[in-house]
């Protein structure tokens, strides 16, 4: 059922009323990044006429397909190279509410705004809210970068589009970065028509949705589009322009095509993808965090690393919550023949390779050993490398983040910075997944009702309460900066901490904490600044 048209600056949308929520699905943002626009940034929508019916999705980036069994059914799955495209829930076109902006994950390389996990229904109906998601370009066609990708001043495009992120200056990379920033941009423009806020934005993200937050908090072409924001499981991480070059380079090599603009846009979009696969397990060979493709520090829109950005202020007034779950790493390892069979000669070597800057990682383990062993928790290898897993890759770099964002806070006292861990756990794969990487997501969209999704995330009225005590304070701190007086701003030195799950003699919930598991991550501080 139609009600209700929407007047964008692109043209009129109608919506659909979907469980009480008007939603409207698959809205161009921007304009075509295909052809010759492909490794440039996204014009404006192109006008159109009449009224644009958004009651499908848009069609997903294009991606290898979803590994078997981790997907759920009815998701979409067109792809093209053209899916720059916003969705939105609303409780009604009249008012001025909080907006939450949702930025997907996926390693760069996957995903999209309209994953089932995703569908901001349930957040807007019972927290009057509006809820955005969006696509943004994924692997090589988002995050390729390279001095041969240059284009100068994007006002100067071949057919002559203003881009909405002209003026940046030199530009060869961050394709991704710049989508979810021509998002937010739309959000500010169009939002109001939506009953929202555009001086009232939260984005919030999970695992690279997360990282691409960071790196939004440290950029100045990101500066005003968002008053609010939430890092889940995805702390800052980067590359350099000679790191971005070089993975530019064996993309190009497994191709077979030199590294030129004009060859390279001639590759079919379906190669790029496969070729992208074979270089992405190149480089999950003894490395810590195994992505082709991020961020890359160098260009207009990220000038300096982000979390060095935060420490000098870019975000100082802009409240933030950021935090992991427990066992995040679980989730990369769990129907691997390697990691079930895993000894701690293995458990060993994989400490030296993925952390060589640690001297001693014999004692590095025994300290977590000692450590899970002093609280009773199990330690067999498989847990060690999770336990430290977790904490190099997500944990520790978190803690680091909301230590930068704390120190250079500007804004209002009681609001600034809060940290949580997340400490539910998975019934799947016979409880092998601990409270593991992406377990949070139906829980702050509220999806942990959907008898396809307690597979993964379990289900009962413990589940459901804890569901209703996350959305609560996530849109709470949307609402107002804070998620109010029961989670304190956080203190590096007490690092005060929402737990949301079990603890070891607690009840409910949640409950605050003062450094939950410090010691581990002491340990593992200890250890690599000895390098």
């Amino acid at each position: 059922m139609t009600d209700g048209v929407v007047e964008l600056d692109s043209g009129r949308v109608g919506g659909v009323i979907r469980n009480g929520v008007l939603t409207f699905s698959g809205i161009p943002y921007a304009g075509s990044v295909s052809g010759s626009r492909r490794w440039r940034v996204a014009g404006p929508a192109t006008p159109w006429g009449g009224i644009l019916m958004a009651d499908r999705f848009g069609p997903l980036a294009p991606q290898a397909p979803p590994v078997a069994g981790m997907s759920i059914p009815g998701e979409p799955e067109e792809r093209d190279e053209d899916c720059l495209t916003v969705n939105v829930w609303t409780p009604g076109t009249i008012g001025r509410r909080p907006v939450l902006v949702w930025i997907h994950g996926g390693g760069f390389t996957s995903g999209s705004g309209a994953g089932a996990l995703y569908r901001g229904g349930v957040l807007a109906r019972e927290h009057d809210v509006v809820v955005v998601t969006c696509n943004y370009r994924l692997g090589a066609l988002g995050w390729l970068a390279h001095p041969a990708l240059e284009c100068g001043d994007e006002r100067d495009d071949s057919d002559g589009t203003p881009a909405d992120l002209a003026g940046v200056g030199r530009r060869f990379g961050n394709w991704g970065l710049s989508d979810q920033i021509a998002a937010l941009r739309w959000v500010q423009r169009n939002i109001a028509g939506f009953g929202g806020d555009p001086g009232n934005v939260m984005v919030f993200g999970e695992s690279a949705g997360g990282m691409s937050i960071s790196a939004l908090l440290g950029s100045p072409a990101a500066r005003g589009v968002f008053q609010r924001a939430v890092v889940q499981s995805g702390p800052p991480y980067w590359h350099t322009p000679e790191q971005a070059a070089a993975a530019t380079e064996r993309l190009a090599a497994e191709l077979g095509v030199p590294v030129e603009r004009s060859a390279l846009e001639r590759v079919s979009a379906e190669a790029l993808v496969s070729a992208s696969e074979a270089v992405a397990a190149a480089a999950r060979v003894g490395t810590q965090l195994p992505l082709p493709f991020l961020p890359v520090v160098g260009d207009g829109v990220l000038p300096v690393d982000p979390l060095a950005a935060v420490r000098r202020g870019s975000a100082s007034d802009v409240p933030l919550i950021v935090g992991a779950t427990r066992d995040e790493a679980a989730f990369f390892a769990v129907g691997a023949p390697a990691f079930a069979r895993l000894d701690d000669e293995q458990l060993l070597r994989w400490v030296r390779r993925a952390l060589p800057t640690c001297e001693d990682p014999a004692s590095l383990i025994e300290g977590y050993r000692q450590a899970r062993a002093g609280r009773g928790d199990p330690v067999e290898p498989r847990h060690l490398w999770v336990a430290i897993s977790t904490d190099a890759v997500f944990r520790l770099p978190s803690v680091r983040l909301a230590d930068a964002h704390a120190g250079a806070w500007s804004g209002p006292a009681g609001q600034g910075t809060h940290g949580y861990l997340f400490t539910w756990e998975s019934p799947a794969f016979g409880g092998l997944l601990g409270s593991c990487h992406a377990l949070d997501i139906p829980f702050v969209f509220g999806s942990v009702a959907r008898p396809e999704v307690q597979v993964f995330s379990g289900g009962g009225d413990d589940a459901l309460a804890l569901s209703s005590r996350m959305r609560t304070d996530w849109a709470a701190f949307a609402a107002q900066g804070s998620p109010g007086p029961h989670w304190p701003a956080w203190d590096p030195a007490g690092r005060p901490t929402m737990v949301f799950g079990p603890w070891p003699g607690s009840a409910g919930p949640a409950r605050l904490v003062a450094a939950p598991r410090d010691q581990e991550l002491a340990l593992l501080t200890r250890a690599l600044a000895t390098g």
